[in-house]
């Protein structure tokens, strides 16, 4: 695991999600950018929607979305005009964009490896990186294996 990423795992209910995610956003430094990850299309819908109805700058890519629609996204999120990404695994898979200071896991990955991979898309290059990862109890049966990644990044 990389040490150049600070992990942090919050214990929340479903209710508790959305405040914490405001949370997180509005204490992003101005020029950062972020990755929000979901699980369904419609969540990642809903909550690009929520979060636009609050001023927050954010698009999101899915699976549903046309293949001009989630390029015009990503160059807009490379280019900084919208710093916000809300996106699906599948959608997020072989993304290529170096700066991103906050991966955050709205909803748990299924599987350790999906973890893995969605936090490694901050900490790059040698720059450091935070992520934050929304724990309840639908995820429980992944917490022994996060512990141990969080041991080997001696981050308990």
């Amino acid at each position: 695991a990389n040490t150049m990423i600070t992990q942090v795992v919050e214990m929340v209910t479903d209710y508790e999600k959305y405040p914490r995610l405001q949370h997180h956003l509005r204490s992003i430094e101005r020029n950062d950018k972020a990755i929000v990850f979901v699980e369904t299309k419609k969540g990642c819908d809903q909550l690009t929607r929520s979060l636009r109805g609050e001023g927050f700058p954010c698009r999101c890519i899915h699976g549903d979305k046309s293949q001009q629609e989630r390029d015009e996204t990503l160059a807009e999120f490379k280019a900084n005009k919208i710093p916000i990404l809300i996106a699906t695994d599948v959608a997020a898979r072989g993304l290529d964009v170096k700066d991103i200071a906050v991966v955050v896991n709205f909803d748990m990955p299924n599987n350790i490896e999906d973890y893995i991979h969605r936090i490694g898309r901050t900490g790059r290059a040698g720059a450091t990186g935070t992520a934050v990862s929304f724990f309840t109890d639908k995820s429980s049966k992944m917490a022994k294996e996060l512990a141990h990644i969080l041991r080997e990044a001696k981050q308990e």
